[in-house]
C-alpha cells in the first residue's frame, strides 16, 4: 500500500476507535460528559463532540438530560437483539434440543431465517435416527420445510414478499411450488401456531415444527422434529405437535418471553 493510500485510511480508522471507545466508556460509566469523554480518549473536546454527534445521528448515543452526560442510544439495543436473536437462541435451546430428541427418538432442530434461507443453528438425534446428518450450518429452502413455514408466517407481508422467490423450487411431488398455495399455507400455520412437512425437502422425511419466541413477542426461531415418514407418521403428529409446542414455549420463557 502506498503512503497516500495508507495516510487516507488512517483518519477513518483512528475515528471509528474512536466512536467504539466513546460507546465502551459509556456502556462502564453510564453516562459522560463531552469534557470526561475528551480526557480519557486523550482528544480534544471538539472531536468529541462531532463522533458523539455522529453516534447520536445513528441512535447509538443519547443527548444529555438536563444536567447529565451523554449516555447509550436505543440503537444499541437494537444491534444487541440482532446479535441474542442467533447467538442466545443457539445456547439457550441446545439442551432443550437435546431433551426433546431423547424424548420423542427423532433428530430435533432450531432453525433461524437469514436473507431468506432457513439456517439450522443447533440439532440432536435420537437413537433411532436412520443415519447421521448435520444440519447445522446448512442453508435450506423454507417454503419446503416445517421450520421454514413457520419463520415465513410470521414475517409482514412486505417482508414476506422481499424473501420470496418468483419461483418455487422443486423438491418433490409434494414441494408446494406457487406463491398463492404457499402464502394459503402459511395463513394456516400462522392461526394454528404449528406446522407440518410431508416429503416437501425429502421423499420420505416427515417433520413437525413451533415457533419459539424472544422477549418481544418476535419469532425469532422454529423448533422441529423430522424422521423417517414410516415412523412419524401422520398419526403420530398430535402427539409430537403437542411436545414441540411445550418444550418451543419453555425456550421462548428462557428468552425473557412473556405470553402475558
Amino acid at each position: 500500500m502506498s503512503e497516500d493510500a495508507t495516510a487516507t485510511t488512517v483518519g477513518p480508522v483512528r475515528s471509528v476507535d474512536r466512536a467504539l471507545g466513546v460507546l465502551e466508556i459509556l456502556a462502564r460509566d453510564e453516562q459522560a460528559s463531552l469534557g470526561a469523554l475528551a480526557r480519557e480518549l486523550g482528544v480534544h473536546r471538539s472531536t468529541v463532540s462531532r463522533l458523539v454527534s455522529v453516534l447520536v445521528g445513528h441512535d447509538l448515543v443519547a443527548p444529555p438530560r438536563g444536567s447529565g452526560g451523554y449516555r447509550l442510544g436505543p440503537g444499541c439495543l437494537r444491534l444487541a437483539a440482532a446479535t441474542a436473536a442467533t447467538l442466545d437462541v443457539s445456547t439457550v435451546a441446545q439442551p432443550f434440543c437435546e431433551g426433546l430428541a431423547a424424548e420423542l427418538d427423532e433428530t430435533c432442530n432450531v432453525a433461524i431465517l437469514r436473507e431468506g434461507m432457513t439456517i439450522n443453528v443447533c440439532q440432536a438425534e435420537g437413537s433411532s435416527a436412520v443415519a447421521t446428518r448435520n444440519w447445522v450450518g446448512q442453508r435450506t429452502a423454507p417454503h419446503a420445510t416445517s421450520s421454514g413455514k413457520i419463520l415465513l408466517a410470521h414475517l409482514a407481508a412486505d417482508e414476506l414478499a422481499a424473501v420470496l422467490p418468483h419461483r418455487l423450487e422443486r423438491f418433490t411431488t409434494h414441494t408446494i411450488t406457487t406463491r398463492a398455495a404457499l402464502r394459503r399455507e402459511l395463513r394456516a400455520v400462522r392461526r394454528q401456531g404449528y406446522s407440518y412437512a410431508q416429503e416437501e425437502y425429502e421423499v420420505g422425511l416427515h417433520a413437525v415444527a413451533a415457533p419459539i419466541r424472544d422477549h418481544t413477542g418476535e419469532v425469532v426461531a422454529a423448533l422441529s422434529a423430522a424422521g423417517p415418514g414410516y415412523r412419524l407418521t401422520e398419526e403420530a403428529f398430535p402427539r409430537v405437535r403437542e411436545t414441540l409446542l411445550a418444550c418451543a414455549g419453555e425456550i421462548s420463557r428462557r428468552l425473557r418471553f412473556s405470553a402475558g
